[in-house]
């Protein structure tokens, strides 16, 4: 069990890169996204189900991980990012510009912006809640930033 949930909240051991697990995270993030939204064409109402219970299990393995690693928000989670990247492409239809090569560009450097800076309520989150909720909801909100700030954008262009 150990073995499946490192490979699981390091999203195959990418989190394991010593240098920017986090970017990393979200690269592989947006190419798995890639391929669930344009080669598998999965349905919005497929996408959401995956969403929820992608939320649910890596909170419990992430409480897991942390458990047993003695830590707390290690930079070997990166499922984290996987969740905060979902979450933009639930509202793919209206943060779209131009093109997906664009959009996708669009989408890293603004969700790992929000990643990092942690606006409130993401920090709030960051601080106080040390569990695997805690982990995953900053991150979530780091992408809805994200799709609030395509949205304008898109108004604009």
């Amino acid at each position: 069990m150990k073995n499946f949930t490192k490979l699981f909240v390091s999203i195959f051991f990418v989190g394991y890169i010593k240098f920017a697990s986090g970017t990393w995270g979200s690269l592989l993030s947006l190419l798995i996204m890639y391929i669930l939204f344009n080669v598998l064409a999965l349905s919005l109402t497929i996408l959401t189900i995956i969403f929820i219970s992608l939320f649910f299990i890596s909170n419990y393995l992430i409480n897991y991980f942390s458990a047993f690693t003695n830590s707390e928000d290690s930079k070997h989670i990166v499922i984290d990012e996987l969740l905060g990247v979902f979450t933009i492409f639930l509202f793919y239809d209206l943060i779209f510009l131009y093109n997906d090569t664009v959009t996708y560009i669009l989408i890293f450097f603004i969700f790992r912006f929000f990643d990092i800076i942690k606006i409130f309520p993401a920090n709030y989150f960051d601080k106080h809640y040390k569990n695997g909720y805690g982990v995953i909801l900053d991150d979530i909100i780091a992408g809805l930033y994200t799709v609030l700030t395509l949205i304008i954008l898109n108004a604009f262009i």
